[in-house]
């Protein structure tokens, strides 16, 4: 009987469930990029400055078979890097037309993360979305159940949360280096930073209505957000400080500044959050984020664990300086401080980077505990990729969608309370509710516009 013949994707599904487990470490036999061992990648949100770039570059060794932008003039550099990809504006089409797409990356503006992630994994796809993972805290509720549903593999693109330093930072928690922590403060000098990056817009609505430029979507640009008319001072790059796209400083770093602790001290869900901000122009509160806010979270008791007092900054503001910090020493721009009953820790953004024990006579005289947590090998795309081909049955990537949607839901808890400044919010993790607050519950899984809903 003559055999049938076993295409790509029978392999990879095979390889998966162990009939061919063998062929996915085929370095001695194949080499690590064998044809036979290469995802074939789609991403969505490729424009010439975004982070869908960097992502992609992290991939490049695999099968970059399709590239989705609502804007052509704006992906045009990355359409002409992959000259092998199929390129579309509209990625429902994307998944309905392109069949061989194994996994898909979405690095869109965080209004569309949820609805691009939901269609790609409702079609089977294992999913790489950038952080936040979603704009609202029901949309990360969703997210996180549709991966487990769909048993597909995933990853939330806070890269650090694969670092050397996160793990390093829990296994020096966990020996009780610097004792029980009962206060966090984290930081970033964001909004105001000084690059395309980390600059945001602090403004009324744009009054004027400029043609859409013919390269662009509008339509596709909004996708759930409610209906506006185009203007330059939303896309490209400009999105994050507006409501109705974006999540603000705090939905931009805390997902990078916050992972480390919530992961080390197991946070979990807040009870309390309550925000401070410098907003006091009314045109301009009910559409951008602030220059500057303070949000102050409570954490319950966990276990053994005490609770937690967690304090945010951002817009240049900084916590005050810990008397462990020598002088002529200062605090990174971007980063945390981590205050136990016997030390305090101190480290950059994106995973505990620069990670050091105060004073720096005690780093100096620290003696390291064993290693007791497995690392990542090769990066955060990486781990996702190595996910993927091991299927649904396989070990998870590091910040796959439960944990990045609980980091995600923390964090979003805080850009509501900035959007309800000088309100102590009650949060009930169990009903997903505020019980203290109908205003601020509406940002909990506000309306989509027709035809964009995830529910």
């Amino acid at each position: 009987m003559k055999p049938s013949p076993l295409n790509r994707r029978t392999f990879l599904k095979a390889s998966a469930t162990g009939a061919f487990a063998f062929q996915f470490f085929p370095g001695k036999l194949w080499g690590a990029d064998a044809p036979s061992n290469r995802l074939n990648l789609a991403c969505v949100g490729v424009g010439a400055r975004g982070i869908g770039v960097a992502n992609l570059k992290s991939c490049a060794h695999e099968n970059i078979v399709a590239l989705c932008d609502v804007d052509a003039d704006y992906a045009a550099p990355t359409f002409a890097a992959y000259p092998r990809a199929r390129t579309y504006t509209d990625y429902r089409v994307m998944l309905e037309k392109q069949k061989d797409i194994d996994a898909v990356i979405v690095a869109t503006p965080d209004h569309t993360h949820a609805v691009i992630t939901l269609a790609a994994m409702a079609a089977g796809k294992h999913v790489y979305c950038q952080k936040p993972l979603t704009r609202t805290v029901a949309e990360a509720r969703r997210v996180a159940a549709a991966a487990k549903r769909n048993g597909v593999q995933t990853q939330m693109g806070n890269q650090g949360h694969s670092s050397e330093h996160l793990r390093v930072l829990k296994e020096w928690i966990d020996a009780g280096i610097i004792g029980p922590v009962r206060e966090v403060h984290a930081w970033t000098d964001r909004p105001v930073g000084g690059d395309p990056w980390s600059t945001y817009l602090i403004q009324a609505r744009p009054a004027a209505t400029p043609s859409v430029p013919a390269t662009l979507n509008w339509d596709l640009w909004l996708g759930p957000a409610p209906e506006r008319p185009y203007h330059p001072d939303y896309h490209p790059l400009t999105w994050r400080a507006w409501y109705d796209f974006g999540t603000g400083s705090l939905g931009d770093m805390g997902c990078h500044v916050l992972d480390p602790v919530f992961w080390a001290l197991d946070l979990g869900a807040p009870s309390t959050v309550q925000a401070t901000t410098t907003h006091w122009e009314p045109d301009v509160s009910a559409e951008t984020f602030p220059r500057a806010s303070v949000v102050r979270y409570q954490f319950p008791a966990r276990g053994e664990r005490p609770p937690v007092a967690l304090t945010w900054y951002d817009g240049r503001l900084m916590p005050p300086i810990p008397p462990e910090l020598e002088a002529g020493r200062t605090l990174p721009k971007t980063g945390a401080l981590i205050i136990g009953d016997k030390g305090t820790l101190v480290h950059g953004s994106h995973g505990a980077s620069a990670l050091r024990l105060l004073p720096e006579s005690r780093m100096r005289d620290l003696v390291r505990p064993p290693r007791t947590l497995p690392r990542i090998a090769g990066g955060h795309e990486q781990d996702w990729l190595r996910a993927c081909k091991e299927g649904p049955g396989g070990r998870a990537a590091s910040a796959e969608f439960g944990y990045g949607a609980a980091l995600t839901e923390m964090v979003l808890l805080g850009v509501v309370a900035i959007r309800h400044p000088n309100v102590r919010l009650e949060w009930d993790a169990a009903a997903a509710r505020f019980t203290n607050s109908a205003e601020a519950n509406a940002l909990i899984d506000p309306p989509a516009r027709a035809g964009w809903s995830t529910v």
